[in-house]
């Protein structure tokens, strides 16, 4: 009897500043380049066994073959095993705080922000003042020492590609390397599974970006250098991939309440963690159905995904019926049902990261982002053009409200999450459905009410074009209510 286990990564990715620009450090660092003997036997095998010359024969052969130079080549290491490894335990349980390593915030070429607008992650203002003493102690400590990014290539012309660094973690019950993935734990999406294990097996906290696919294989093929194998155990793993960006520790603070704890992996799950280029990681990693997951990068970096911004459109939580309500439209809330499903939304839409949150005043869209708000300490910002009652009068108004909280969410780099009711949301989709990239993306937003569920979401990845706004992708996100 065949049996199907579920699970979800990843590809982390940041991308490196301009040559000659000046870099800040992430963390205090180390770096192991390809002198590493771990790096010098793998580049053995990958000879021996002919998987280092997998090459894809389409345009992911331009965009992987860049021109870095012997610099770039270098491969930089983060590695529990290394001296410089703090022991944090130890640390924590003797008090001296001078072993614990400096987590400052992810450099601005990664998060958007200026370093006088990044916190200091020990701050009291990082952390919702009702989750701040109870939840603070509980926050996950990075166990591997960052690097900065590796000197960029000396050449005058620099494509997007050449700038783009990859995370790669080191299994070493396989002694294989690959992108970060894990299981799905109970009552837990992809989604979400995406999210915590990237975070557990990278050291580094993410938010999630546009979809890359899906591969699966037989479990007895787990950590073999093939593309498939015999499946004799009846078992198959199902891994579903993700974009990813790192967030600062700021924003994990601020999200924790909502997305719950991501805690580091073990030493005997992952020993090392490598950030390295598109074509040094099409040569270190061990799986050929890794190498297909990055040629699905490769093709996302020509649609500009690697540069998108997110939009959440969200739909309240069921309301009470309009025949059974007294009072105004306005006021009418949302049943205990749909309030469960406004809650465990908020665990989805954490995976997001919104750093706004846009809502219709009418009480049932409030209430929705209500407990969202409350848990981030982010205030909610209400829209009247974004009621029913608006948009029956001036759609093109409603419109063009949710077209400006797009425009600024591309702007500011600033993840939105806006709530709305169905005729609002219906009349979104008729213009989004000509925004989209391409007529699979189109057909992705349902034409016809109700549109979608209550008390789910669409997260919309949009880029910005000389034509205007572009949605590249588009994901429905649906919580589990348990």
């Amino acid at each position: 009897m065949s049996r199907t286990i579920e699970a979800a990564g990843g590809i982390v990715y940041r991308i490196r500043p301009y040559a000659n620009t000046p870099q800040t450090p992430i963390l205090d660092s180390v770096t192991l380049p390809e002198s590493n003997p771990r790096i010098q036997q793998h580049n053995a095998n990958a000879s021996i066994d002919g998987y280092a010359n997998a090459t894809n024969d389409n345009a992911a052969t331009s965009a992987s073959n860049t021109a870095d130079s012997d610099n770039a080549d270098d491969i930089n290491m983060l590695t529990t095993h290394d001296t410089d490894v703090i022991d944090r335990e130890s640390a924590a349980s003797t008090g001296d705080s001078s072993q614990i390593a400096d987590i400052s915030p992810t450099p601005n070429t990664a998060t958007g922000l200026d370093s006088e607008e990044e916190h200091d992650s020990n701050s009291s203002e990082t952390t919702h003042p009702q989750y701040s003493s109870q939840y603070s102690a509980q926050m996950p400590t990075p166990i591997l020492r960052h690097h900065n990014w590796y000197q960029p290539s000396d050449s005058v012309e620099q494509s997007l590609a050449d700038r783009i660094e990859l995370c790669v973690v080191h299994r070493p019950k396989y002694d294989d390397w690959s992108w970060p993935k894990g299981k799905l734990e109970p009552n837990e999406t992809h989604r979400h599974a995406a999210v915590r294990e990237m975070g557990e097996e990278t050291g580094v906290p993410v938010v999630l970006g546009p979809i890359l696919g899906a591969i699966e294989y037989p479990m007895d093929s787990e950590g073999r250098h093939v593309r498939r194998s015999g499946g004799k155990t009846g078992k198959t793993k199902h891994v579903v991939y993700w974009m990813a960006r790192p967030i600062d520790e700021a924003s994990n603070s601020r999200r924790f309440a909502a997305l719950g704890p991501v805690l580091p992996a073990d030493i005997s799950e992952i020993d090392e963690v490598a950030w390295v280029s598109i074509r040094q990681a099409r040569k270190l990693l061990s799986h050929p159905l890794d190498r297909d997951i990055l040629d699905l990068f490769v093709d996302r970096i020509e649609e500009g995904a690697v540069e998108s911004e997110c939009v959440l459109m969200v739909r309240h939580g069921k309301a009470e019926s309009r025949k059974q309500w007294a009072g105004t439209d306005a006021d009418r809330p949302i049943t205990p049902k749909g309030a469960a499903a406004a809650y465990a939304l908020n665990r989805e839409l954490a995976c997001f990261n919104p750093t706004r949150l846009v809502t219709s005043p009418w009480v049932r869209c409030a209430q929705t982002l209500q407990v969202l708000s409350w848990q981030t300490g982010i205030p909610m910002q209400f829209a009247e053009a974004l009621t029913e009652d608006a948009f029956d009068e001036q759609p093109e108004e409603s419109w063009d409200c949710f077209l400006k909280e797009v425009e600024s969410a591309l702007a500011s780099s600033e993840t939105t999450a806006i709530c709305m009711h169905r005729p609002v949301i219906g009349g979104m989709v008729n213009h989004l459905r000509d925004m989209c990239v391409s007529k699979a993306v189109a057909r992705q937003l349902v034409p016809s009410s109700p549109y979608m569920p209550t008390g789910t979401a669409i997260a919309l990845f949009i880029v910005q074009t000389p034509q205007g706004p572009s949605v590249v992708d588009i994901q429905k996100v649906t919580p589990l209510v348990y």
